[in-house]
């Protein structure tokens, strides 16, 4: 593909990107600089990012199923994660930036193996069983390890643990192409730029964490 046709390609994605994924790639955005800065802003934006993206992907012609089960989780987590972050312990501080311990490792490998089994079979087993207008995802394995590692990316945000961008950057990682795949191209490119502020974000919440408390 020439330089022009993919400028062309380009604008046409621009022009056919609806004005609610528009919006929901701003506070995408706006939650994850709030995130790598340490503020508990992070979780309202991500609240009404969520809530978009959940209409987003059930839509037809997109049909990624187990990332709108995901952004489900999301909703529940924002809302877990703004409490927990708000709350104060017997001392007035707020929940401190750590690193995972064994126990915290072995919530995550089951967020992560467990999650992406039960959420495959959901795709390709459970939801033809119980619903016959269900439509399978075509994608059900990359789709369901795409939100198996968010998922434990997301309970250790909401924790306050470092590790929280390596796993949110797998489940990113995996989730471009994804997304490319299935004609989101925006929100691709965002995915993108998430990938990359999260390593800064992990450089940020290190550096904090050797040289002062978290604040809320």
């Amino acid at each position: 593909m020439q330089i022009s046709d993919f400028g062309v390609l380009f604008m046409t994605e621009v022009k056919a990107t609806p004005l609610l994924e528009w919006a929901a790639i701003v506070f995408s955005v706006a939650e994850v600089l709030f995130a790598k800065n340490n503020k508990v802003w992070l979780y309202p934006a991500g609240i009404v990012s969520t809530a978009i993206y959940m209409w987003l992907f059930v839509r037809p012609g997109t049909k990624l199923y187990a990332d709108a089960i995901l952004n489900l989780y999301y909703l529940a987590m924002s809302i877990y994660g703004w409490v927990l972050w708000s709350k104060r312990n017997t001392n007035h501080k707020a929940l401190q930036i750590t690193y995972c311990n064994k126990k915290d490792w072995m919530v995550v490998l089951g967020f992560v193996f467990i999650g992406w089994l039960v959420l495959y079979l959901l795709l390709t087993q459970v939801f033809v069983f119980l619903f016959p207008w269900y439509s399978p995802s075509d994608v059900a394995l990359w789709d369901a390890f795409v939100s198996s590692t968010a998922w434990a990316g997301m309970w250790l945000l909401a924790k306050r643990k470092i590790e929280n961008w390596v796993l949110l950057n797998i489940s990113n990682l995996a989730a471009i192409p994804l997304l490319i795949y299935k004609g989101m191209p925006f929100t691709a490119c965002l995915t993108l730029f998430l990938f990359i502020v999260a390593i800064f974000g992990y450089l940020e919440w290190r550096k904090l964490y050797h040289t002062r408390p978290a604040v809320a």
